[in-house]
């Protein structure tokens, strides 16, 4: 099979396209060709998404049988791709369960049931929304929409786990959130994600689905345990109140990665993965995925950041010593 890759040289792309090519596809990825070469074996296409023209051209002489859509965060993006795939008959998307009205903060039960968005500005969320109806909508029974939650792995370049094993790794007194590392987390493996969307296409697949860890597989607390495991690090916790760590102006999901307020955590992990699990989205062990994880991290341990827009993720060092301090 044909299958083209819109994205697929950072990170859940790349995954997707090491997949691919281990079964025997014909694999060729569609990017600006900023960001690095896709994996060997599989042919460089280049040309801006938001560019009506760039597609057609870069297809003129090789037609995919089969998309996995990494890349769509523009309405252009969605609207071209439309329109140049539209003859696809198996098409898998990656969307986000940023796509719901209501999440976070959740909870978000079956698919079918949850409203997503359909306003027309350009937040995320409402972005990942209407790709999925524009691309949906010509591509037909095929269509697989997969509303992705907190994804991690090897080649993480937005750095959220990454950064959590960096700190841990340098040891000492490290703030934790004290309400915080109870609360319940999912997470889905890059690496899983990516062969669960090859099979999508190869098996035509189509409908939405919740694609993330199982609701409760470990708590926050659990996650940072596996870190300091994982690193052979001798970090210590220091729990600091949420109410000490917002009056503080620590902000939550970005200062401290993952940790989010309780009030928005007691629902936002609750995810109805039912039909993922149906599908077989498989849930690797978490310590696999955090020790991967690490061993891929540079020597310097500084990966280089994805270009979208997202900030920096840790607890800058003023602000932790500060807490620190007061603990």
């Amino acid at each position: 099979m044909q299958i083209l890759v819109l994205g697929g040289t950072q990170f859940l792309g790349r995954h997707v396209v090491t997949a691919a090519l281990e079964r025997g596809h014909d694999v060729a990825t569609f990017t600006r060709g900023t960001s690095g070469l896709p994996a060997p074996g599989a042919r460089a296409l280049h040309g801006d998404r938001d560019d009506p023209a760039a597609l057609p051209r870069a297809l003129a002489d090789w037609a995919p049988d089969a998309v996995v859509d990494t890349s769509a965060r523009t309405r252009a993006a969605a609207r071209n791709a439309a329109a140049a795939l539209g003859g696809v008959s198996r098409y898998a998307f990656v969307s986000s369960l940023n796509a719901y009205r209501g999440w976070p903060p959740g909870p978000v039960g079956p698919e079918d049931d949850e409203p997503t968005w359909d306003t027309e500005d350009d937040d995320y969320g409402p972005v990942k929304a209407f790709a999925e109806r524009e691309i949906g909508a010509v591509v037909g029974p095929g269509f697989l929409t997969a509303r992705a939650g907190l994804v991690v792995g090897p080649y993480d370049y937005v750095h959220r786990l990454g950064w959590w094993l960096e700190r841990i790794a340098r040891g000492g007194r490290v703030v934790v959130p004290a309400e915080g590392v109870a609360q319940p987390i999912a997470l889905v493996d890059a690496r899983d994600l990516a062969g669960w969307l090859v099979d999508g296409v190869e098996q035509g697949r189509g409908g939405a689905v919740n694609a993330t860890g199982p609701a409760g597989m470990t708590t926050l607390g659990g996650l940072l345990d596996c870190c300091r495991e994982v690193t052979g690090g001798d970090a210590t916790w220091v729990p600091v109140p949420e109410a000490e760590l917002l009056a503080a102006g620590v902000e939550p999901w970005i200062h401290l990665p993952m940790w989010l307020p309780a009030e928005t955590a007691r629902t936002a992990w609750d995810v109805d993965t039912t039909r993922a699990r149906a599908l077989g989205l498989p849930s690797r062990p978490l310590r696999e995925t955090v020790a991967d994880t690490w061993a891929w991290q540079p020597g310097d341990r500084r990966p280089v950041y994805s270009p979208m827009g997202l900030p920096r993720p840790g607890l800058p060092a003023e602000l932790e010593a500060d807490l620190l301090r007061r603990s």
